[in-house]
C-alpha cells in the first residue's frame, strides 16, 4: 500500500477551470430535478416534516463532501476519492469505487438525457423522444470535447440560472408568506401546524422522508474531480466544498420550507412539481412553462457535469492500470477525447433504448444505479478514517480543510449511510433499487478480487 511520501503522479490534463467555475459547479450539479420535481414524493410522505428529511439528509451529503474536501485539498487528483480509496484500501478500493462511480454516472446521464427529451418532446411532439435524446447527446459529447476551459464556461451559466430560478422563487414565496403580494394575506403557520400537524404521519413518515430525497444530493463529488483542473487545486477545492454545502443546504431546506409554508401538503401530487403548485398560487402566469423549462436546463446541466465527471474517473483508472490504457490519449486542449467517448457511449446506446422502449426505460435506468451512490460514499467515509491518521503523521500540513469532530462524525455518517441502506430494504419500492445496486456492486467488487488475486500471483 502507498504512503503519504509518495507523489502523487503529474497530472497530464490542463488547470483551466478558475474558482467561480468550480463553486458553480458545485452548486450546480446537485439541484436538478430531483428537487424540482422529486421532492413533491418526500412531502406527500412526511408532510411539513420533510423540511426535517432533507436536514438530515442534507447534513449526511455535508459530512461526505467535508471528508472528500479533506483528501481532496491534501491530495488533488482527477480520480479523487477513486485514487484516495486506492491510497487508503489497496488497488481493489480504488478500483471498485471508481467503475462504481463511472458506472453511476453514465447510466444517470442517459437518464437526464431521457427526461430532458420528455419536455421536449411536449414543447415539439413531431420530434421523437429517442431523436431529442440523441440531439443533446452529440451537443454535449461537443462541448466536452472542447477545452476545460469552455466546459467550465458553460457549466457556470447553466448552474447560475438555476441559482438564479431558485433565489427568485425563494424571493417570491417570502413575500407570499407575509402577504406583500396582491391579493395575498399572510399565511403564518397554518400549513405548517394545520392538516395533523407538523408530523402529520409521525418520525416514520420524516424517515421515509429521507429516503424520498437523500438521493438528490448526489452529483457534488463532481467538484472534487473538478478541481484537480483548476488553478490552484488544494486551496480551490477546500474553497468550492466549503460554500457548495452550506449554499446548497440552503437552497434545499429554505425552498422546501417555502413550499410547505405556501401550501398545505395535501396539497402536493407526486409525480408533479411541488414549486409550480406554489408559483400558480402566487398567480405567476404560465408556472407551470417556465418550471418545465427551469427543469430542462437542470436536466442539461446535469448531463453535462456528468459526462465531465465520468469521463475524468475513467481516465483516473487508465491512468493507474484500472482501465484500458487507450483512454490516456489527450488532445491539444488538455482534454482526455477517448475517455470522454467511452463515457458517453452508453449515452447514445440509450437513443435505441428510448426508440424501443419511450415510456418504460426511464425507470429501468434509475432501478439499475439506485443505490450505488451510498456504496460510494460508505468507501469515502472509510478512505477517509483511514487517510486522516497517515496524513496527520506524515504530511501534516497537507490538512488544508479538516473533518469536523474526527473521527466520530465520520462513523456517524457510515451509520446514517447503514441506516438510509436498510430503510430501502424494507421499502417495497426502494428495494428493487437496492438489490439492482447490489448487484452491480457485487459484480465490481468480484472483478476487483479476481485482479487482486491474479496480481498477486505473479
Amino acid at each position: 500500500m502507498s504512503t503519504m511520501s509518495e507523489p502523487l503522479p503529474q497530472e497530464p490534463l490542463t488547470h483551466g477551470l478558475k474558482q467561480r467555475h468550480l463553486t458553480m459547479l458545485g452548486l450546480g450539479g446537485v439541484i436538478g430535478a430531483g428537487l424540482f420535481v422529486g421532492s413533491g414524493a418526500g412531502i406527500a410522505v412526511a408532510g411539513p416534516g420533510i423540511v426535517v428529511s432533507y436536514l438530515l439528509a442534507g447534513a449526511l451529503a455535508m459530512l461526505v463532501m467535508r471528508m472528500l474536501g479533506e483528501m481532496s485539498s491534501a491530495m488533488p487528483a482527477s480520480g479523487a476519492f477513486s485514487v484516495h480509496a486506492e491510497r487508503a484500501l489497496g488497488r481493489w478500493a480504488g478500483f471498485s469505487v471508481g467503475w462504481l462511480y463511472w458506472f453511476m454516472l453514465v447510466v444517470v446521464l442517459a437518464v437526464e438525457a431521457t427526461g430532458a427529451a420528455r419536455i421536449a418532446n411536449g414543447w415539439a411532439p413531431s420530434v421523437p423522444q429517442w431523436a431529442w435524446v440523441l440531439v443533446f447527446m452529440v451537443v454535449f459529447t461537443l462541448a466536452n470535447l472542447a477545452a476545460v476551459k469552455n466546459f467550465g464556461e458553460f457549466e457556470f451559466w447553466f448552474a447560475a440560472l438555476k441559482v438564479g430560478a431558485i433565489v427568485l422563487f425563494l424571493g417570491l414565496g417570502l413575500l407570499a408568506i407575509f402577504g406583500v403580494l396582491p391579493d395575498t394575506d399572510p399565511v403564518g403557520l397554518t400549513n405548517l401546524t394545520g392538516q395533523g400537524g407538523f408530523l402529520p404521519n409521525g418520525w416514520s413518515g420524516v424517515v421515509s422522508g429521507v429516503l424520498a430525497v437523500v438521493f438528490a444530493f448526489g452529483g457534488l463529488e463532481v467538484v472534487t474531480i473538478a478541481a484537480a483542473e483548476s488553478e490552484d487545486p488544494a486551496r480551490a477545492v477546500g474553497r468550492a466544498v466549503r460554500s457548495a454545502v452550506w449554499r446548497i443546504l440552503f437552497f434545499y431546506v429554505g425552498s422546501i420550507l417555502v413550499i410547505v409554508t405556501v401550501l398545505p401538503w395535501t396539497a402536493m401530487t407526486p409525480g408533479t412539481s411541488p414549486y409550480v403548485a406554489v408559483l400558480d398560487h402566487i398567480g405567476v402566469p404560465a408556472a407551470g412553462q417556465i418550471m418545465n423549462v427551469v427543469v430542462f436546463v437542470a436536466l442539461l446541466s446535469a448531463l453535462n457535469a456528468n459526462l465531465y465527471g465520468s469521463s475524468r474517473m475513467v481516465f483516473s483508472l487508465a491512468e493507474r492500470g484500472e482501465a484500458p490504457r487507450s483512454l490516456l490519449a489527450i488532445s491539444r486542449g488538455g482534454v482526455p477525447r477517448r475517455a470522454v467517448l467511452a463515457s458517453v457511449a452508453f449515452g447514445f446506446a440509450s437513443v435505441l433504448l428510448n426508440l424501443k422502449w419511450p415510456d418504460s426505460i426511464f425507470q429501468y435506468l434509475l432501478n439499475a444505479v439506485g443505490a450505488v451512490l451510498l456504496f460510494v460514499w460508505g468507501l469515502i467515509a472509510v478512505s477517509q478514517l483511514r487517510l486522516r491518521r497517515r496524513i496527520e503523521r506524515e504530511a501534516p500540513g497537507d490538512l488544508i480543510l479538516r473533518m469536523w469532530c474526527f473521527p466520530w462524525l465520520t462513523w456517524v455518517s457510515l451509520v446514517g449511510m447503514a441506516g438510509v441502506l436498510v430503510l430501502m430494504a424494507t421499502d417495497e419500492q426502494a428495494r428493487p433499487q437496492l438489490l439492482w445496486s447490489a448487484g452491480a456492486t457485487a459484480a465490481v467488487l468480484a472483478v476487483a478480487g479476481l485482479r487482486e488475486l491474479r496480481s498477486r500471483n505473479k
